[in-house]
């Protein structure tokens, strides 16, 4: 496939004709050749942007920007198969993943901002001789920098209520899983959107996130990746005072207690360790289990990860897939060396996977000290330690050990404790006998080295817009 830039309502190269190339990680072969853009691509996506919000997009109604939004739903609904085998060939996870997971979230993120922003609601406020009543109005272009785990799923969270406030839209998505964005570029410029309202420029971090977040004309930045970029992208974004969110890594506890639903906890562990090969930044990467049910818990934990099939993505069977990359492979395979050498012992797995492409076999590591490296850094992959604790205060003190704060599940059919435990976790969210159940509308972040601000329901209306005051004397 040839993927290319969509800036203006039109499909172009890299003006000045680099390219790169795109390799599927279930087979290691070229996929796509995407276009390498520079700074004067980013420039001209700017460009395009603005121009779409002088046009008419400038004078659009909230009705409008809703009705778009739940067109492009439709559109993502109607072609959802498509969607999902592009999502997962180039991403290399399961297409039951794919199509049960990350392509019908992305169609009820654009359904959910459509709604949110038709019933959004500002203040007034009265005074004696005056009334103060609230505008909230766009910022104008925003960038949206997104990471190669959740494609399309993180690009809709943040597109649609970007449209829906009235923006105007320059993605850069990963360069590692291009598919899916140029896909929905297609389709909004398809569904007649104003020329340049969605724009997608391919590249690397270098050479085309970092003018896109240095960019005088962008207000605003929404970055959803590592926290080493995280600073760079903070850094940058701060010398021209653009508004900010960052969602970045976690090493995230699963907490098991003596008293919780012993079935549930295991496979939700399971699930929550090994979810899209481990490469999702809510992933409790570690379990942490009361020393009186440590060894039963483990036995059960390990029987249930070896029983996810792992294999060729494109089986509907399949629920763990590759890696991203060989170079991400590497790493999380030094990362079990490094656990092995640091005391662990690797209860299952623990290795590539002898087929082509970018396979690690689902990994569990027990053993290790919980402030080993391999237990408090972010692997990002299909591996789990698993620590005993002894009472509660131990388990909320290792929870927190880390330089992280994205998120936590608790099992346990205490009601005081979950409430306490909740309460003392240094966390953005925590799930409490479940893991990764989403309302759209509550505050989704981190805390820490885990991010900096808030999205969902009217945290994302409010990023992505300004409110303004008007006061009217009577």
């Amino acid at each position: 496939m040839r993927v290319s830039n969509h800036i203006g309502g039109e499909a172009v190269d890299a003006i000045d004709g680099r390219t790169l190339d795109d390799l599927a990680p279930a087979t290691g072969e070229v996929l796509a050749t995407i276009p390498r853009s520079s700074a004067a691509d980013v420039d001209r996506a700017v460009q395009a942007a603005g121009d779409a919000l002088a046009g008419s997009w400038g004078q659009s109604s909230v009705a409008e920007r809703a009705d778009l939004c739940d067109a492009i739903a439709d559109g993502i609904e109607a072609d959802l198969d498509r969607f999902a085998e592009l999502e997962s060939i180039d991403t290399g996870k399961p297409i039951h993943t794919a199509r049960t997971i990350d392509i019908p979230r992305a169609v009820a993120n654009f359904r959910f901002f459509a709604g949110a922003a038709r019933h959004s609601q500002t203040a007034m406020h009265e005074m004696a001789d005056a009334i103060n009543y609230t505008l909230r109005r766009p910022l104008g272009v925003v960038g949206l920098i997104t990471p190669w785990n959740l494609p399309l799923y993180l690009l809709s969270w943040k597109t649609a209520p970007a449209l829906a406030m009235g923006n105007a839209v320059v993605a850069k998505p990963s360069e590692l899983t291009p598919l899916t964005a140029s896909a929905l570029a297609t389709l909004t410029a398809e569904l007649g959107a104003p020329r340049g309202l969605f724009n997608v420029v391919h590249g690397l971090g270098a050479e085309a996130g970092q003018p896109l977040v240095a960019h005088p004309d962008v207000a605003a930045i929404s970055f959803t990746g590592g926290t080493a970029t995280g600073r760079h992208v903070a850094a940058a974004a701060s010398r021209s005072f653009k508004k900010l969110s960052l969602e970045l890594g976690g090493k995230n506890a699963t907490i098991v207690f003596d008293d919780a639903d012993l079935d549930a906890a295991v496979a939700g562990a399971a699930r929550a360790g090994f979810t899209n090969t481990g490469q999702v930044c809510l992933c409790g990467s570690r379990v942490l289990v009361h020393r009186s049910i440590h060894d039963a818990f483990l036995e059960r934990f390990v029987q249930a990860v070896a029983a996810m099939p792992q294999g060729d993505p494109a089986d509907p069977r399949t629920r763990v897939g590759a890696v991203i990359s060989a170079a991400h492979r590497d790493k999380v395979c030094s990362y079990i060396e490094l656990g092995q050498q640091e005391g662990g012992t690797v209860r299952l797995g623990g290795g590539r996977l002898d087929r082509p492409g970018f396979f690690v076999e689902p990994t569990v590591l027990s053993g290790l000290a919980h402030d080993s490296r391999t237990a408090t850094e972010e692997i990002f992959g299909p591996v789990v330690t698993v620590h005993p604790f002894d009472d509660e205060a131990e388990a909320i003190a290792i929870a927190n050990e880390t330089r992280y704060g994205l998120a936590a599940s608790v099992w346990t059919t205490h009601l005081g404790r979950a409430h306490r435990v909740a309460a003392a976790l240094h966390t953005g969210m925590v799930w409490v006998n479940c893991w990764l159940k989403r309302d759209l509308r509550v505050p989704f972040g981190g805390s820490k080295e885990s991010g900096v601000g808030r999205e969902g329901g009217h945290y994302s209306l409010s990023f992505y817009s300004e409110d303004k005051n008007v006061c009217i004397q009577l």
